[in-house]
């Protein structure tokens, strides 16, 4: 969308650089997914990204904060995470079932030697940045 805008603090790209070689461009291409969906969603809204607890995000008007994070006390995965009490996790279950990988009803997991679904993901992205419009629709219009 040409009226996209995305508001970026200076920190993301610093927690960015402070990745792992072989953890950057995992992380990278994530956060190009989220930006990718971000600008296909008419009406959006500015994307606000920024640091929540160290860990890059990602924040709408419409939507619930969307994390990612890659951490040293688990080095072969990093994870997209999500509002636990939402619906998000519990219904990407519900459509996707054990075809991704969870934690608890906070995230998705993927491995570092896997390649990420990213059709699926991108749903997932695009549930999470229209929470609020679809968090009433049977299975956040996922389905």
């Amino acid at each position: 969308m040409d009226n996209f805008i995305i508001n970026s603090d200076v920190s993301v790209e610093k927690k960015f650089d402070s990745y792992p070689v072989t953890v950057r461009p995992k992380m990278e291409a994530l956060r190009a997914l989220v930006l990718e969906v971000a600008t296909g969603i008419p009406d959006l809204g500015p994307l606000e990204e920024t640091l929540k607890w160290g860990e890059p995000s990602y924040l709408t008007k419409k939507g619930s904060t969307l994390r990612m994070d890659w951490k040293a006390k688990a080095p072969e995965q990093y994870a997209l995470y999500f509002k636990c009490t939402s619906k998000l996790v519990p219904t990407f279950r519900a459509v996707y079932g054990d075809s991704l990988n969870y934690e608890k009803n906070r995230a998705i997991i993927f491995g570092l030697k896997e390649r990420i679904p990213k059709g699926k993901i991108k749903k997932c992205i695009k549930a999470a940045l229209t929470y609020h419009t679809v968090k009433n629709e049977e299975l956040l219009g996922m389905g």
